[in-house]
């Protein structure tokens, strides 16, 4: 298959890039750089602009047979979609919606949306599947949900095909190393335990009176190549599970649930080194959290986790160093 990648100059796209290519798929890249980086693109057919320029849609449309669309392009910080809302939802929606007036336009009727495990309701156990109540606890999690229904509704109104994944805390880097986190200060845990550790500062547990066993909020820490894998099957598979419904979910996660100090406790016998930390009250839009119970995925897909969280640590801590190498920080 030749498949469009949008954002997929970023960490998680940049991945499932070398995930397709690796399973005999050609990819083509499309990203804006505000967040991507153009080391991540190398040898790609690249474009960079917007996804909504209906112009460069049709360029990459016309100059490209593409078979399936992998849609990761979307702001991503929690409390920057607090503050800023009417960004995000132009964004991450408004945006989304020219994607796919570009798409049907051009007749390509393949999509594979990155969604985001965060528009789940939380309940006493912290399990969801994909049948779960949903609750999105902030704006970007909102963005989420709001295209997920867009999806479903223009798969049930056209030709369109479109699978959801809902994926949880991505951590990690490619463990062959050609691409990693590339925020030089991340906003998710691990990078601020990343950062806490090289600076010798403090890491601050940002809640510890959620009602999880410890206190402190619950993940699914899910190691990126994992779900760029996941990304690669259900391309393979979406013709086949949207045989009787277009639209289809799939949660993607490991199936375990990792509390955050938890997470300090197997980040500190990485390193060997004790980490400083203090705790604080939750950062806005912040949720207790959830992990996946789920079999869908490896029933309909043939993908389950094969990495864990430990290893996800150990990967991040690898690309630290090719970090500097390849992007200066």
């Amino acid at each position: 298959m030749k498949i469009l990648i949008t954002g997929g100059a970023g960490y998680i796209g940049s991945t499932v890039a070398s995930a397709c290519e690796e399973a005999g798929h050609e990819v083509v890249i499309l990203d804006d750089l505000s967040a991507g980086r153009r080391e991540f693109v190398r040898d790609r057919r690249f474009y960079e602009g917007d996804i909504a320029d209906q112009e460069l849609l049709d360029r990459v449309f016309t100059e490209n047979r593409v078979d399936a669309v992998v849609h990761c392009a979307a702001k991503i910080v929690v409390p920057e979609s607090v503050s800023q809302p009417l960004d995000y939802y132009d964004n991450n929606v408004g945006k989304t919606v020219r994607l796919l007036e570009g798409m049907a336009r051009n007749g390509v009727n393949r999509i594979l949306f990155s969604s985001s495990a965060s528009i789940y309701a939380t309940d006493a156990e912290f399990k969801v599947i994909e049948d779960s109540a949903l609750d999105p606890g902030s704006p970007y999690a909102t963005t989420k949900f709001m295209v997920e229904f867009i999806l479903r509704d223009a798969a049930h109104a056209s030709d369109l095909k479109a699978l959801s994944l809902r994926y949880f805390n991505p951590i990690g880097s490619d463990p062959k190393l050609r691409s990693g986190q590339q925020i030089e200060h991340p906003t998710h845990v691990l990078g601020k335990m990343i950062d806490a550790w090289l600076e010798g500062s403090t890491f601050t547990v940002t809640g510890v009176d959620w009602p999880t066993r410890d206190g402190s909020g619950i993940r699914d820490f899910i190691h990126v190549w994992d779900l760029a894998r996941a990304h690669v099957a259900a391309l393979e598979h979406l013709d086949e599970v949207t045989v009787d419904e277009p639209y289809q979910v799939f949660n993607i996660g490991t199936g375990n649930g990792v509390t955050v100090k938890e997470l300090v406790e197997s980040f500190q016998e990485a390193t060997g080194k004790p980490l400083d930390v203090v705790y604080g009250p939750p950062r806005p839009g912040d949720v207790a959290g959830a992990y996946t119970v789920s079999h869908r995925a490896k029933d309909l897909l043939g993908w389950s986790a094969e990495l864990t969280p430990a290893d996800g640590i150990r990967d991040a801590i690898a690309w630290l160093p090719e970090r500097r190498k390849v992007l200066g920080y």
